[in-house]
Formats: C-alpha cells, structure tokens, sequence
C-alpha cells in the first residue's frame, strides 16, 4: 500500500466503559499498522464513559504517536460514537473495529486489498463463512441473532448475500464512510442496518470477506434488555429513509485528548 504523509488508513474503535480492555486495543492497532507499513491513525471514540476510559486511552500517546483520543460528555451509543470518529478521520481508507480484539487486526489486509483492487466499495468481516468464529456467543445469543437476522433481512429488505450485519469489523473508502454515517440518524446498536441500507441505495457495492472471530463476554449489548429498543430503532430506519420522519444527524461536539488533558473542542474535517 502506497505510504505518504497523509495517513493511507484511519481506525476507529469506538469506546464505552472500556478501561480494562483498550490498551490491547491500541497496542494491537499500533502492531498492525508497524507490521504492515501502513501510514495510519488510530481514533478511539469515548462514548462518555463514566470511567477513565478516555484517560487511559490518552496515556499512550507518548508511546503511539498515531494514536488519537476523542471524548463527549453525554453517553449516546455506540453508532454515535462511529459517526463522531469517521468524521474525523483523515485517512484514505476507515477500518472500524470493535473494542475487545475480537477479530484480528491482521484480517484487515483482506479488505484493504479488495478496496485498493476497486472489487467494492464496502468491505464486510463477516462471521457466516465457514471457519470464521473461533469462539461462539452462548447459545442463548446465538439463537436471538438467527431470529434478529430473519427480522432484517425480510422486515428491512437486506439481500441475503449480505450475511453477516452486525460483526464489529468493516472497512471503506474514506469519502464513502463519511458520506454514509454522517447521514445516518441511529446512535445506537441498530446504525449496521441504517448504514448498509443507505449504502445498497447509494447504489455502493457491498462484498463480505471472512474473518477470525472470537466471542468477547464483557459485550455492552444485552438481547434481553436491549430487544425493544433494536425493534424502535428499525422502525425509525425505516421511516426516515422512506422520508416519512425528520432526519437528525447532528454529532456530539467532541474533545481531543492530549496525554490526560482535554484540548478545544473539535469539528469535523
């Protein structure tokens, strides 16, 4: 991959009470892009969380110049906090990447060559391959995600060769990240559906590629708790891109951390 002194790849991992797990997170990111050779970011989005998420997070700017901290106030969900990171992003391509290493980062490559040989214009990690998840969800969670994935893909309209929705690990051009989630309206665990659903009527080509997926326990999604919500929010999808419901995109005024310190206020790029 071409380097430059722009970066060629921005990853954004978005952040929610995730102190104890996102120095792995950092340092894994910082290993692959030395690896590879990639000019890259790292951007970890704090979704307000109540612990030191963000602190920590910044602590290892010293050690990962790549490395950049972004925080809001206010907890708005993990969608939010995507749309916040992508906007920021300055790379030529987006990976974003769930906290936790559930997949890993060396999987990227497989996307980065589809996009760089203009095979898509979205690069899915899909679980649903064969061989693709090294440790399973508990039965119970795997149960709910069939139905859930009967739910989207007749009730939402998602073709069926996009097999895997919701896995936490998807790459795209940089234009097409931003123009696709600085449009969405869904702050929370239901933007997957909204993103794709924009893209397939942007007319974005869409391809999965497998990856290594290993189930992390400490999820702040909860089926049991969250399942009303998930259904409101499709609901909401469908209205606003039908047109029949105000769209309110706006993203959280964010902070850039430096070391501990919280810097000005940040606009999108």
């Amino acid at each position: 991959m071409h380097i430059d002194a722009s970066p060629d790849l921005s990853i954004v991992i978005p952040a929610f009470k995730e102190a104890a797990k996102i120095e792995r997170d950092i340092l894994a990111a910082s290993a692959f892009l030395a690896a590879e050779r990639i000019a890259g970011e790292i951007i970890v989005v704090d979704d307000g969380s109540p612990d030191d998420t963000a602190a920590k997070a910044a602590s290892f700017q010293p050690s990962v110049p790549s490395l950049r901290v972004l925080r809001y106030e206010r907890n708005r969900g993990k969608g939010h906090a995507l749309r916040c990171g992508i906007a920021h992003a300055r790379g030529r391509y987006v990976l974003f990447a769930d906290s936790g290493l559930c997949v890993p980062y060396d999987i990227a490559r497989v996307g980065l060559t589809m996009l760089d040989l203009n095979m898509c214009d979205v690069a899915h990690g899909s679980r649903r391959m064969r061989g693709s998840v090294v440790r399973e969800q508990p039965l119970l969670r795997r149960v709910g995600s069939r139905v859930f994935s009967v739910i989207i893909h007749t009730a939402m309209g998602i073709p069926s060769y996009i097999s895997d929705t919701q896995c936490g690990f998807k790459l795209y051009r940089r234009e097409t990240a931003q123009a696709l989630y600085g449009a969405t309206v869904t702050d929370g665990f239901m933007y997957d559906i909204e993103v794709i659903l924009r893209a397939l009527k942007a007319k974005k080509r869409i391809l999965e590629f497998p990856v290594l997926w290993s189930n992390d326990a400490d999820s702040r999604m909860s089926p049991r708790r969250d399942s009303l919500k998930f259904l409101r929010d499709l609901a909401h999808i469908r209205f606003v891109l039908a047109g029949r419901r105000a769209a309110d995109s706006s993203v959280e005024p964010a902070h850039e951390l430096t070391g501990v310190q919280r810097t000005a206020s940040l606009e999108p790029s």
